[in-house]
């Protein structure tokens, strides 16, 4: 690499690193709400006779909604539409999510009548006229004035728009109303204040508009003039169908004038919280569509914190065992390699918050994950120096078994010869004399093709994650293409700018050995002494590989996949209860409370952490659930509580099923770009068989199958790929160079060269999923085991099922043999 080349990369790095650690230590993170707790409602908006529930209504109706969550008083509350016709509410720090959602969901339509007169009843809809009938709130023997569902103990049954209290006259079952004389849209601003001078405690204060204003002086003027005892003196105020307040005119109201100043007061007995809720929902305005809640979901703060530490100390330690394999294993390549891997880290965390994106718990496990995948560049290059400089040592032989042509030791020619393994044992003392540099600027740039084919598989899973995931788990896509592109950088750029400073000390040149360049390595000078004939045993293989496919598919249909409450609809809630109790006991008391069907599990501290799964999403279940368990187990809190609609169950099972799909037709189509169509389909074979066996160990696990076990899925789609891709691609080189060689022991030779980088990388890959499955708690568990069975898989499947088919189908469709064509430049016939 050229002086003027080596300087760009180094101001570039240096400027991507002094830009990332200011982004760092200047910009706070983004947490989501499984991170600092809070709630999480997903809102859909319904169509109406009257208006399609189309973009622009949802977002009339966000607008409406960011009005009432202003006025609930949360810290930084989040809304935004998702789709077409879905609004995301989030609210940090909220802990109960029944009220709010009872606030935020109503359609919130006020309405003022004059009232005509009482009625027998029964309630119901508007005529065509607008006149109805609904049910006086004044006569019934407990009234309930207000908006909130839970019943007020002392409601003040003569509420009145002017100061002074009248009382209501005519209270009979139903009022009939005649069409609504003015609506809620006339209201101009709406507060809640704590009336000390009339004594009616907590009241809602209403200022109309210029025009709203003259309706409400017309509208009281004339109730006024009704007689004392007729109910046609009242004025009902209508909110979602039911009258929460039917005032009496005072005598002292003017009869035709009515209450001018444009303000009047809505009394009825209401706590603080319930004015507030009720002044929210008329500052904020009707809704011009109804909204059903489709998902809820809400963690503790506690929850949160002990997941960040936990996933902090995982990546702590995985990278630190990392790190030390690396260097065990390259020495002063795997020291640089391993300042490149913290420095991935500062990149990546810094893209992440420089971005804006929302930090989730997946996604924090996606950041620990993208780790293995910064080490696997790593290791490619480091293999393929080790190679190029395996080749400067030996001037007379071929290193066809390496993939590369000798070198002559003072004509700089390059020719074919023998083909003998290269080892530790057949490097010359001349070797040890020659400069690592040289084979080092090879290796970056012949590693490059297997280092960009393998991330951009990678890419493709996260891309499909980010595109059909929901919640928490689109964070994991975002967090692991933005690994994958960091470990890029990382590995392409510093690790290379690291090593040629080293590389340029004339003690270290002198002392290869300390560079890990000198040897082949243990494993690969074994498998070159005594090399692998696997392709021999085909058939052993796919009888292998057949019958744990037949095991997989016999769990899936034996036992069948559990899907979680997130592809079925339902409720999931976490509790910690106070003094243990056994997972028997406490599925016996969910029972009791007439929920024979739920799954109830026990984790953590002798089984303090209780896991209930029902279908029924309703409040009052989670409430009958939650005081059976408080008999059985003590006081409990809930961690965590999730629901999900049965529509968007169904919805998002459907976009997992789309996601995997195009996963495979997504990898078969790039791979297909850049190999024969032969290799491609082996690779997405192995990548087929192993999706498959990580389900099918699932099912025989009981463990659900949920967005987060799909992330792991569309992970482990991308690491197979990964995998399959650096064998075939060093098939493909050695099949170019090979001339008639048999490609059976082509494709033994191609796993001899890159089975050190696929355990080499694997090792670093175990390390993280371990620390993350034993440190990462109950959420992340499942995760990793389904992550930890991919990798190995993985690996196997390279071997065993993806070479052996690429053999079997080129050997039934071969390529065509494309001529290599030598120059000369003398009679001797030596090859340029």
């Amino acid at each position: 690499m050229s002086s003027s080349a080596a300087l760009r990369r180094a101001l570039l790095a240096l400027a991507v690193v002094a830009l990332a650690l200011w982004t760092a230590l200047t910009t706070p993170p983004r947490l989501g709400l499984d991170l600092r707790g809070g709630t999480r409602i997903v809102l859909e908006t319904q169509d109406t006779p009257q208006l399609r529930a189309d973009a622009a209504a949802t977002d009339r109706a966000l607008e409406v909604l960011r009005k009432r969550v202003d006025g609930l008083g949360v810290a930084e509350p989040s809304l935004a539409r998702s789709g077409e016709k879905r609004i995301v509410v989030e609210l940090p720090g909220l802990r109960d999510p029944r009220e709010a959602a009872e606030v935020i969901g109503r359609t919130a339509q006020l309405t003022f009548h004059p009232v005509v007169s009482a009625a027998d009843g029964p309630a119901g809809p508007p005529a065509a006229d607008g006149s109805r009938v609904l049910a006086d709130p004044d006569a019934a023997p407990n009234p309930n004035p207000n908006p909130n569902p839970n019943p007020n103990p002392n409601p003040n049954p003569n509420p009145s728009p002017s100061p002074d209290k009248a009382p209501a006259a005519g209270s009979g079952g139903f009022l009939a109303l005649a069409a609504p004389a003015l609506t809620g849209d006339g209201v101009k601003s709406a507060e809640a204040a704590f009336d000390t001078t009339g004594a009616r405690g907590w009241t809602v204060d209403l200022t109309f508009r210029g025009d709203a204003a003259d309706a409400w002086a017309r509208l009281t003027g004339q109730a006024a003039c009704a007689p004392g005892t007729d109910p046609a003196r009242r004025v009902a105020i209508v909110l979602d169908d039911r009258i929460v307040s039917a005032p009496a005119m005072q005598t002292g109201v003017p009869c035709g004038s009515g209450i001018t100043g444009g303000s009047t007061q809505i009394t009825g007995g209401f706590s603080a919280a319930e004015a507030r809720d009720l002044a929210a929902l008329v500052e904020g305005g009707a809704l011009p569509l109804p909204v059903t809640t489709v998902e809820q979901s809400t963690v503790g703060p506690t929850l949160g914190a002990d997941a960040i530490r936990a996933s902090a100390l995982a990546a702590v330690i995985g990278l630190a065992c990392t790190g030390v394999f690396v260097i065990a294993v390259y020495r002063l390549l795997g020291f640089l390699a391993t300042i490149a891997l913290a420095l991935y880290g500062l990149i990546s965390y810094a893209a992440v918050v420089a971005l804006g994106a929302t930090l989730t718990l997946p996604g924090l496990a996606g950041f620990v994950l993208a780790v293995g995948i910064a080490v696997d560049a790593n290791v490619l290059v480091f293999e393929r120096a080790r190679e190029e400089y395996a080749a400067l040592g030996d001037p007379t032989r071929t290193t066809r078994s390496t993939g590369t042509t000798g070198r002559t030791g003072t004509g700089g020619t390059r020719r074919k010869g023998a083909t003998t393994p290269l080892t530790r044992a057949t490097l010359g003392p001349d070797a040890l004399a020659r400069d690592p540099r040289r084979p080092l600027h090879t290796a970056f740039g012949k590693a490059w093709s297997a280092v960009a084919d393998s991330n951009i598989t990678t890419l493709l899973a996260a891309g499909l994650l980010f595109a059909f995931a929901t919640g928490p788990v689109k964070g994991f896509g975002v967090t692991l293409a933005i690994g994958v592109l960091a470990s890029m950088i990382t590995a392409m750029i510093i690790t290379r700018l690291l090593a040629d400073a080293a590389l340029r000390i004339g003690a270290v040149r002198r002392r290869p050995a300390l560079t890990g360049m000198a040897g082949l390595g243990r494993l690969r000078t074994r498998l070159n002494r005594r090399p692998p004939r696997l392709m021999r045993r085909r058939r052993t293989w796919y009888t292998a590989g057949t019958a744990l496919l037949l095991l997989a598919l016999a769990g899936i249909g034996v036992r069948g996949v559990e899907f979680g409450v997130e592809f079925t609809g339902g409720r999931d809630v976490r509790y910690t209860a106070t003094r243990p109790v056994d997972a028997d006991t406490a599925r016996a008391a969910v029972t009791a409370a007439g929920f024979a069907d739920a799954v109830v599990q026990t984790t953590g501290d002798g089984g303090r952490d209780i896991t209930v799964r029902v279908g029924d999403t309703a409040d009052t279940a989670q409430t009958r659930i939650t005081e059976a368990l408080t008999k059985a187990a003590g006081p409990l809190t809930v961690e965590r509580d999730d629901l999900i609609g049965p529509s968007l169950g169904g919805e998002l099972r459907t976009h997992a099923l789309l996601a995997l799909g195009l996963a495979v037709a997504a990898q078969l189509l790039y791979l297909s770009i850049r190999f024969r169509w032969t290799y491609a389909a082996a690779a997405v074979a192995a990548m087929a068989q192993d999706v498959l066996l990580v389900i099918g160990l699932f099912a025989w696990l009981g463990k659900p199958v949920d967005s987060v076990f799909l992330a792991a899925l569309l992970t482990v789609v991308g690491y197979s790929v990964n995998d399959s891709v650096v064998v075939l691609d060093r098939l493909r080189e050695l099949r170019r160079k090979g001339g008639r060689i048999p490609l059976a022991d082509l494709a033994d030779r191609a796993v001899a060269q890159t089975l050190p980088r696929t355990v080499n990388t694997g090792m670093g890959a175990l390390f993280v999923l371990m620390a993350l499955a034993v440190l990462g708690g109950d959420t992340l568990a499942d995760f990793s085991v389904a992550l930890l069975a991919g990798v190995v898989l993985g690996m196997a499947s390279t071997v065993f099922t993806a070479l052996p088919l690429a053999v079997t189908l080129e050997s039934r469709s071969p390529a065509p043999v494309r001529a290599v064509r030598e120059k000369t430049t003398d009679p001797t016939g030596a090859v340029v």
